[in-house]
């Protein structure tokens, strides 16, 4: 697997890469203080996401907050009505289907029109 280095690239399945947390998990949005985090959630530092920001990440899989994560991209969750995507991320030994991610994510993305791509 190798780590992903380009800005704008689309992910492959089982793509390495390493992710910053800004929001751990059992906190809350730093703006919306009613918006609680259940899982890890991040950024990649390098690759910007179509809102001109570093691509966001929801880090699934892990049962503790972490600072940092490198794990395998293994969806996109593209918002319909929104600019921008999420990627996800998990350990490399790990699977999910798409409704265990939209299970887990639902927190805060069903304030959107979403799609999940599971990538192959």
């Amino acid at each position: 697997m190798k780590h992903m280095d380009h800005m704008n690239e689309k992910p492959t399945r089982g793509q390495l890469v390493h992710i910053m947390i800004d929001r751990p998990m059992n906190s809350y949005h730093p703006e919306h203080k009613d918006l609680f985090y259940p899982v890890n959630y991040g950024y990649i530092e390098g690759i910007i996401a179509s809102d001109g920001e570093e691509q966001d990440v929801y880090v699934l899989g892990i049962d503790h907050p972490v600072k940092e994560f490198t794990g395998k991209v293994i969806a996109i969750i593209h918002r319909l009505n929104d600019v921008e995507d999420k990627w996800v991320a998990v350990p490399e030994d790990m699977t999910m289907t798409a409704q265990e991610i939209m299970e887990q994510v639902r927190f805060q993305e069903q304030y959107f029109e979403t799609e999940i791509e599971m990538l192959k």
